[in-house]
């Protein structure tokens, strides 16, 4: 089969699924990741697991680490299941995604949490990411149908709240990348890759005073995707997946018995391997090799970039966000993302909106990039929240 749109489009979400790079070459276009970043960011397989998922954190400048729980804990940090005010919720999130490069793709979340009893809680959650269809032809230009590739996760977490104030999370995850349909490539068959990962988390609480008003002080943080590498052919090379930390505080300020503001800030950093500076040899002239195992490539990844120290603050990216909520029924959000322009250059303003009515949250965000050629640009995430069972 001729395999060159599939190619295309896999190069263009950033997902190597060939063993033999010429071939990956010949395609002739810069690639553009899942999660939006340039050419330049460090590359891992199924990146699709660091898009954010929800409107109000996606609202937010893609920052949720820290904020007050809601059932999207569940993609941030799961030890804020923990905290949760109601016995039950579920979230249905849905986005179109890179639209400017592709006309069918996108992401599905559903979210769910359940309180146990005062300290405990366990959670669950489907992330489904469609890559959209792929008509296939052979040799001759004939039609032999078409694929649809796609990617998910199923997860699975348990919160357990110590004392008042501090909550510990863990998560584990099942992960599934169809990127291929059995064709075969390089003289090797193509398959689906399959793997198990973990998150672990903590999240901390205070009530405080400041300005003269009642404030709310949290701080969290999450290493996501801890697990084994894959690959897409028997034998062939393995990425790793997106080891990732989350660190960030947000800080409530309740104005008045009708109005609160929260401010928030992420930073976020790959724990993968940086690439090595490489002669026309293959040679490492900076660097490290960044052929090494998982905990090997966690640990180092504070240390082996090629730039030294400058290179590897380079690597954080930051997320801020404001929201305001009215009645604790309307609320407004705004925020902004900043990445590195050496490290995929994602940059750009959010915007959203979300109304609570009884059990019901209905949450939307608009995502505006700084750069006019952004394949994020005009993004829409689109929520609905039901919280059900009644208070625990």
């Amino acid at each position: 089969m001729k395999l060159n749109r599939f190619i295309k489009r896999a190069i263009l979400l950033g997902v190597v699924v060939l063993p033999v790079t010429t071939m990956a070459q010949s395609v002739g276009i810069g690639a553009t990741n899942t999660n939006g970043s340039g050419p330049n960011a460090i590359t891992t397989a199924v990146p699709f697991l660091t898009i954010s998922p929800d409107s109000r954190s996606g609202a937010m400048g893609d920052a949720g680490v820290a904020v007050s729980p809601d059932v999207n804990a569940n993609y941030w940090n799961p030890s804020k299941l923990a905290f949760l005010e109601e016995k039950s919720s579920m979230s249905l999130s849905y986005s179109p995604w890179l639209r400017h490069l592709l006309p069918d793709v996108n992401l599905a979340y559903l979210s769910f949490a359940q309180k146990l009893d005062e300290r405990n809680a366990i959670g669950a959650s489907l992330r489904y990411f469609n890559l959209g269809t792929i008509e296939l032809f052979d040799g001759s230009q004939n039609p032999q149908g078409t694929y649809q590739p796609n990617e998910f996760s199923v997860d699975g977490s348990f919160a357990r709240k110590f004392g008042n104030n501090f909550s510990l999370g863990l998560t584990l995850r099942y992960i599934h990348s169809s990127l291929a349909n059995g064709a075969y490539a390089g003289g090797q068959q193509t398959r689906a890759a399959n793997t198990v990962a973990a998150d672990v988390s903590l999240y901390y609480k205070t009530t405080t005073q400041q300005f003269g008003k009642d404030a709310l002080f949290a701080f969290g943080a999450n290493i996501s995707n801890i697990g084994s590498k894959i690959g897409y052919v028997d034998g062939g090379q393995k990425y790793f997946i997106p080891t990732n930390l989350k660190i960030g505080a947000a800080n409530t300020w309740y104005v008045d018995d009708f109005s609160q503001v929260t401010f928030t800030l992420d930073l976020n950093k790959l724990l993968v391997p940086t690439p090595p500076i490489r002669d026309n040899q293959g040679n490492i002239v900076r660097g490290k090799d960044d052929n090494r195992s998982v905990v090997s490539g966690i640990f180092g990844s504070f240390s082996d970039a090629p730039g030294g120290a400058k290179e590897e603050f380079k690597e954080i990216s930051y997320s801020t966000g404001l929201e305001y909520w009215y009645n604790k029924q309307f609320a407004v959000r705004t925020g902004y993302f900043y990445e590195n322009p050496d490290k995929g250059n994602r940059q750009y303003f959010t915007l959203g909106a979300g109304l609570k009515y009884d059990s019901f949250n209905l949450d939307f965000s608009y995502l505006v990039a700084s750069q006019a050629d952004s394949p994020l640009a005009n993004t829409l995430r689109f929520a609905i929240l039901y919280n059900f069972g009644g208070k625990q």
